[in-house]
């Protein structure tokens, strides 16, 4: 009786491991597993903040015309990289979009993705987010380091580099929230 308790314990268990791989429930055990194991990022002290010396930068909006990140010299910066496909985007968007909603009008958002229009908008839509989507433009230099997505940074009116994220981390949170209104204050 027990080796067969066993092999029904065993059985499940392999049901419970391809399900989190082949089944929608899978993914969204993966999101909640990357919201869980995100923490809030890292503050650059002031004395080590580097600076953001070129704001010469081409970009697109929503509605695909071209615009200059010069726009937001002198402004509060939230820049996030991130693209549809990577599943720890999805998490930290949601703590993004909270993050969006509290501080829109007070400071510049730029959520930043090279992929077309077509799957992105469809993206927005199916997950609720509101936040304004900005478009990389190819080969055109900007003002951070190149790399994987998601990354995120916060720049302070100076233009100063208060935090540097590669990865995911949670944005919505009193850290991050004090930093903001810091920034903002300054």
């Amino acid at each position: 009786m027990n080796k067969r308790k066993k092999t029904y314990l065993n059985i499940l268990l392999i049901l419970l491991v391809l399900a989190f791989f082949v089944t929608p429930l899978g993914y969204e055990g993966k999101v909640l597993l990357n919201k869980i194991f995100s923490f809030s990022p890292g503050i650059t002290p002031v004395e080590e903040r580097a600076r953001i010396v070129d704001y010469d930068w081409t970009l697109k909006d929503a509605e695909w015309n071209q615009f200059s990140f010069e726009r937001s010299k002198g402004k509060v910066v939230f820049v996030n990289f991130w693209a549809s496909w990577r599943l720890p985007s999805l998490a930290e968007l949601q703590s993004i979009q909270e993050v969006y909603d509290r501080y829109k009008g007070k400071v510049d958002f730029y959520i930043i993705t090279d992929e077309e229009r077509e799957p992105v908008e469809a993206f927005m839509e199916e997950h609720d987010f509101t936040f304004p989507v900005t478009y990389l433009i190819i080969g055109e230099d900007n003002p951070f380091p190149d790399g994987d997505p998601p990354r995120t940074y916060i720049l302070s009116k100076k233009g100063e580099i208060a935090v540097a994220k590669e990865g995911i981390a949670d944005w919505s949170n009193k850290k991050v929230y004090t930093l903001l209104d810091t920034l903002i204050s300054e």
